[in-house]
């Protein structure tokens, strides 16, 4: 559909078309108001629209060394096309699906497949919890930093970041809620991560303590360095690729995360839904128990990563709690009345959210 956008800058021309999309939001809100019926419409028509074009532009990619991953599972898909045999022992989820769909479809329809699962439960939940308001939230998810890396690349990882974002929509039907959670974790068993980080900040809902967690966690891994990276992957996080995600195994993982060590530029990105967190629960005494209990996921899951942090593409194990950064963000600010001009400082925050994306993957 879209194989007349040459390959090299296909990336680049949707991070742009973002970058348009966050100036019109940040220049609407400075002229118009939010709460207009008209206004309302208007995104509401737009966001949909976006939605659709979006979730078709990302599923309908060529397959291309560009888009890191989407080469290998093409690999893969072939074979099972071409009337191969695979074992499967891990990730059934995802794998079996695969598998099934490799009976009738093509490998681009098995992507875009993957990516209409991958962006449906953020506007679920984005329709949920932000009401007529939703395009915001969406937009906020779909333009952070990672989500279009987990579209074409980190797929298994990405689908079940997603599914438990799922799980997060069915907050108040704990069956619905679990299903997912044990779909998530059989989509890619990372997601082990924020299914602990939920039942723990589940049990202890105490947010100073999910904030002293994270903080504890910064001086302990600039003291323990790549003790904790030895550790977690003795603990059996070295299955499938994790080993190299965690020690730097081979030339390319190392390849692929172009820098090692402690990355303060990166702690700072995800110190930005800690201090949101924090401000509204502290300052502006949001008592709200599920936002309180996403703070919690989002603070302890985000902790892991900082023990791991100095660790060959830990940026894997970091988006396990940053995919939740836009409902940390975001969520106070279209349930609760916290500023005069909300508009616009949601506006600004989005643009600067965004610009953080914008420069870490087009301009530098």
């Amino acid at each position: 559909m879209f194989d007349w956008i040459p390959v090299d800058i296909y990336t680049d021309l949707q991070y742009y078309a973002l970058f348009l999309i966050a100036l019109l939001i940040l220049f609407h809100s400075f002229s118009s108001d939010l709460h207009d019926s008209e206004n309302i419409r208007f995104f509401n028509i737009f966001g949909v629209v976006f939605m659709v074009i979006f979730t078709l532009y990302i599923g309908q990619r060529q397959v291309n060394y560009r888009f890191g991953d989407t080469v290998n599972y093409n690999k893969a898909y072939q074979m099972l096309l071409g009337g191969g045999e695979v074992v499967i022992v891990k990730d059934y989820l995802f794998n079996y699906m695969m598998v099934f769909c490799s009976k009738f479809m093509s490998v681009r329809g098995f992507f875009q497949v993957v990516d209409i699962l991958y962006i449906i439960p953020v506007f679920l939940f984005s329709r949920k919890y932000f009401g007529s308001y939703w395009f915001f939230a969406f937009f906020m998810f779909v333009s952070s930093f990672s989500f279009w890396s987990y579209g074409v690349n980190g797929l298994r990882n990405g689908l079940g970041t997603s599914i438990f974002i799922l799980g997060l929509y069915f907050y108040d039907r704990k069956w619905l809620m679990y299903a997912c959670f044990v779909a998530a974790y059989y989509m890619h068993a990372s997601i082990i991560i924020p299914i602990a980080a939920f039942v723990v900040s589940g049990l202890y809902r105490n947010p100073k303590v999910y904030l002293y967690i994270w903080l504890a966690s910064i001086p302990l891994s600039l003291a323990g360095g790549s003790a904790w990276s030895g550790f977690f992957a003795n603990l059996g996080f070295e299955s499938d690729r994790t080993e190299g995600y965690l020690t730097g195994g081979s030339e390319e993982y190392n390849d692929q995360f172009s820098q090692t060590g402690f990355r303060w530029d990166f702690l700072v990105y995800s110190a930005s839904a800690v201090f949101a967190g924090y401000y509204f629960i502290f300052k502006k005494k949001i008592t709200d128990p599920f936002y309180i209990h996403l703070f919690g996921i989002y603070c302890i899951a985000n902790a892991f990563w900082v023990l791991v942090i100095t660790a060959a593409f830990s940026n894997r194990f970091a988006y396990l709690s940053w995919f939740l950064m836009p409902a940390v963000i975001a969520y106070p600010m279209f349930r609760y009345k916290i500023w005069d001009n909300q508009y616009r400082i949601f506006a600004v925050i989005l643009f600067l959210y965004f610009m953080f994306t914008f420069l870490m993957n087009v301009i530098l």
